[in-house]
């Protein structure tokens, strides 16, 4: 313990030693104190936008480098849960290329411009055939929409088969395929929208009988946790509700999470994908892969998700957004010809005012080539096997963590106040997800449907010496939390 407080002390040296003055792009005395903004978002803001760590102190962020964040004093936070900054936080390469461009031009996607066209070129290089054709869009949001769209016109049916805890965006049609927001209930029980009470098969709610909802594959809590027969028996969920729409003569097709992050962290169990792909097809249908949280080489083991484990598949549909402008808002998806031809017969006109425009396009073509440049997949696995290991050998110490699992450096930490049960440390998660943030200056996310679930997922650049400081400080972080003076009954779920 010794040894640990001594470090300790020595990296929260380093953590006081990276303040930085305050940067704005306001003039400094047009700089809001962090009181008045706090103060103009809750007259000029709803509710449901909520803030991270509300529930103790909000943070106003105001500049972020590599892995760090920056609040209005120059105070340094270690950022293990913003995956958006995927190549680091202002990384020079990427802002001089959006800095370049913006002051050439910015304008709409119908004239010709040579960072559209080169950027599917290369997005399309890094997926397996016949996934070559691009459509470019803002945000994960609308990609997946888009995605819907293409399936459902090439099935002729809006059938879809979505799987327990997912979430694929904000929209109306994306919100009906994501189980994780469509039921959600206020304190009196009401949903966003009506749902659809059970009925026959369809042992569930849904935002109407075109919606199926099949278990997640979790080897964890769910039904099935021998990884050798899991994916097979999981599946065959995906197969019965196939089957109950073939039956009736329709089509149906899937949307899936590459990884699921929401959900905390849930990686599919070997043969489950391929097997989701055969039956969807034999049902007229198309598989769709949301790869917006875990696309680009996140899981070190592949490039993109749905390989994890399995080289072989290919979906027909594949969604990326998040990372792909490393900030910046853009996204894309990405299909076979067949698909994009039968979506061309309609004679509908597809456009989109900003999606793929000249500055954004710059950015990801920037991102692309900063992945290759810095070789960040292959860092991200070594980092993150490296930092499983290290948690895994602090289970045998701390009794909270219940399982790691994950790959590359998209990993979740599942903590349980009993491993047999196992009982959901939901109270305890939000202390140490607080405490990480107030003592030792860490941010991280809290994830899964217990809220019990903390998920790493940083930028890319996240080094051996970042894994080190955040172990350890999770180590104490943990060791307070069994403190036995400490009451967490009323404590709030913190907000990340």
């Amino acid at each position: 313990m010794l040894a640990f407080l001594r470090n300790e002390r020595r990296e929260l040296s380093k953590v006081v030693s990276r303040k930085r003055p305050l940067s704005s792009s306001l003039p400094p005395e047009e700089q809001p104190t962090k009181e008045q903004v706090l103060a103009l978002r809750k007259a000029h803001f709803a509710n449901a936008l909520s803030i991270s760590y509300a529930n103790t102190d909000p943070l106003m962020i105001v500049k972020g480098e590599g892995a760090w964040l920056y609040d209005e004093n120059g105070v340094a936070y270690l950022d293990t849960r913003n995956n958006v900054a995927h190549c680091g936080h202002s990384h020079p390469t990427i802002v001089q290329a959006i800095q370049d461009q913006v002051g050439l031009i910015n304008t709409n996607t119908r004239y010709l411009h040579p960072n559209m066209a080169l950027l599917a070129k290369k997005i399309a290089s890094k997926l397996p055939e016949p996934l070559n054709v691009v459509y470019f869009c803002n945000s994960g949001t609308e990609a997946n929409d888009l995605a819907l769209r293409l399936a459902r016109v090439y099935s002729g049916s809006r059938n879809t088969i979505v799987v327990d805890g997912a979430y694929h965006g904000h929209s109306l049609a994306v919100l009906q395929v994501s189980p994780y927001k469509y039921e959600h209930r206020n304190s009196q029980g009401v949903t966003e929208f009506p749902l659809v009470p059970p009925d026959g098969d369809c042992n569930f709610e849904s935002p109407g009988t075109f919606i199926y909802k099949v278990p997640c594959p979790d080897v964890y809590r769910g039904k099935h946790r021998n990884p050798d027969t899991a994916g097979t028996l999981y599946a065959a969920y995906v197969e019965k509700a196939c089957q109950f729409y073939t039956n009736r003569g329709e089509s149906v097709s899937m949307i899936v999470e590459g990884g699921m992050s929401v959900a905390g962290v849930k990686l599919f169990p070997p043969n489950y994908l391929e097997a989701c792909a055969r039956a969807v097809r034999q049902a007229g249908g198309l598989l769709i892969v949301d790869e917006v949280q875990t696309g680009f080489g996140r899981l070190g083991s592949s490039y993109w998700a749905f390989q994890h484990g399995d080289a072989t598949v290919v979906p027909d549909i594949v969604t990326v957004g998040k990372p792909f402008g490393n900030g910046m808002p853009l996204a894309a998806v990405i299909t076979s010809r067949a698909v994009a031809d039968r979506f061309d017969a309609l004679g509908i006109e597809l456009f989109n005012t900003f999606g793929g425009n000249p500055v954004c396009t710059a950015a990801g073509l920037a991102m692309l080539r900063v992945m290759d440049d810095e070789q960040l997949q292959e860092q991200a696995l070594e980092v993150g096997d490296y930092l499983r290991k290290r948690v895994n050998k602090l289970s045998c110490s701390i009794d909270l963590i219940g399982d790691v699992r994950g790959s590359g450096l998209f990993l979740g930490i599942e903590l349980v106040r009993n491993r047999d049960a196992p009982e959901p440390a939901t109270q305890e998660t939000s202390f140490i997800c607080s405490t990480l943030k107030s003592k030792f200056k860490i941010l991280c996310s809290i994830d899964g449907p217990h809220k019990n679930v903390i998920v790493v997922k940083p930028p890319m650049v996240f080094s051996r010496e970042n894994a080190d400081y955040f172990v350890d400080s999770f180590a104490r972080a943990a060791l307070l939390c069994a403190d036995a003076q400490l009451d967490l009954s009323t404590l709030m779920k913190t907000p990340t």
